[in-house]
C-alpha cells in the first residue's frame, strides 16, 4: 500500500507487468481490424486495475461513452451493476440492438441525478468532445461522496494521439487530416476540431488538482508497467510517452 494526495491506494506491481504492457499493446494493433478482440481484453483488464480502487461487487457502475457495450460482460462478470450513457445512436447500436440499460445522452450533460452512482467510469472519449472539462465533471457531480472516479483517454502528443491520422497530428491536426482525406479517399472519422479535440496530461493533471467535488487519488500510464509511472511526473516527456493517461479520483 501507499499514499497518493493524502489517500490510501494499493500497490499495483503485480499487475501492471511488462508482460501485460505487451499483451495490451499487441491488441491495440488489431484495434481497426479486429475490435471486438481489442475491447474484451482492455476490458478485462480495465476492470482488473479499477478493482485496485473501489469493491465492484454490487457497486453500481456508470460507463460514460459506453458505446455498444464492450465493457458490460466485464464489469457485470465482476458483480457490478452496469448502465453507459453515449450520445450517439450509431455506437450503441454498433453490434445489433442497444442493450438495456444503455441511455443516449450528452458527457457533458450526463442524464443523471446528482451521486447516483457508485464508479463512474470512462475509456477513451475525453478527446472526443470539445468541452472536455465539462465532461470530467459532470463524472464527478453524478458520483456519490466516496465514489471513484475513472477517467481515460489517448493523450494528443502522443505518437496515437490523432488517431487514425496519427503519427501526422504531430504536425498540426487539420493538416493531418487534409493528408488522410488525401490518401484515402474520405475524411478520417476522428475530425480534428470536430470530433477529435487535443488533450494533454498538463491540462488534466491542473482539472484534477482544482476540482473541487474531487480528490485526485492516482494519476498513471495506464498501459505501461508500475515501474513507469513516474513519467507522469515529467513534463514535456509525459505528453510523448503517457500514451493513455488514466486519471482516479476520489469525490469528496
Amino acid at each position: 500500500m501507499g499514499y497518493f494526495a493524502g489517500v490510501l491506494v494499493p500497490d499495483s506491481r503485480s499487475r501492471a507487468t511488462l508482460g501485460r504492457s505487451a499483451r495490451l499493446f499487441s491488441a491495440f494493433l488489431t484495434e481497426q481490424s479486429n475490435p471486438d478482440n481489442f475491447y474484451e481484453i482492455l476490458a478485462g483488464d480495465s476492470v482488473d486495475q479499477l478493482s485496485e480502487f473501489v469493491e465492484l461487487p454490487d457497486a453500481l457502475v456508470l460507463d460514460v461513452g459506453g458505446g455498444p457495450g464492450y465493457f458490460r460482460r466485464a464489469f457485470r462478470a465482476a458483480g457490478a451493476r452496469y448502465v453507459s450513457v453515449d450520445s450517439d445512436v450509431g455506437e450503441l447500436a454498433a453490434r445489433g440492438s442497444p442493450e438495456p440499460g444503455s441511455v443516449v445522452g450528452s458527457g457533458m450533460a450526463l442524464p443523471v441525478r446528482d451521486d447516483a452512482v457508485d464508479v463512474c467510469y470512462s475509456s477513451n472519449v475525453l478527446e472526443h468532445v470539445p468541452r472536455p472539462w465539462a465532461m470530467a465533471d459532470e463524472m464527478l457531480r453524478v458520483t456519490r461522496p466516496g465514489g471513484v472516479v475513472f477517467l481515460s483517454f489517448t493523450v494528443w502528443w502522443s505518437p496515437w494521439g490523432g488517431h487514425e491520422t496519427a503519427p501526422w497530428h504531430l504536425l498540426g491536426g487539420e493538416r493531418a487530416a487534409r493528408r488522410y482525406e488525401r490518401r484515402t479517399g474520405h475524411p478520417p472519422k476522428n475530425r480534428y476540431g470536430r470530433s477529435l479535440f487535443p488533450v494533454t496530461v498538463r491540462d488534466t493533471l491542473a482539472w484534477a488538482r482544482r476540482s473541487p467535488r474531487g480528490q485526485l487519488v492516482r494519476a498513471l500510464p495506464r498501459y505501461h508497467p508500475w515501474w513507469a509511472a513516474a513519467v507522469v511526473r515529467v513534463p514535456g516527456v509525459r505528453e510523448l510517452v503517457t500514451w493513455n493517461l488514466a486519471v482516479v479520483m476520489r469525490r469528496r
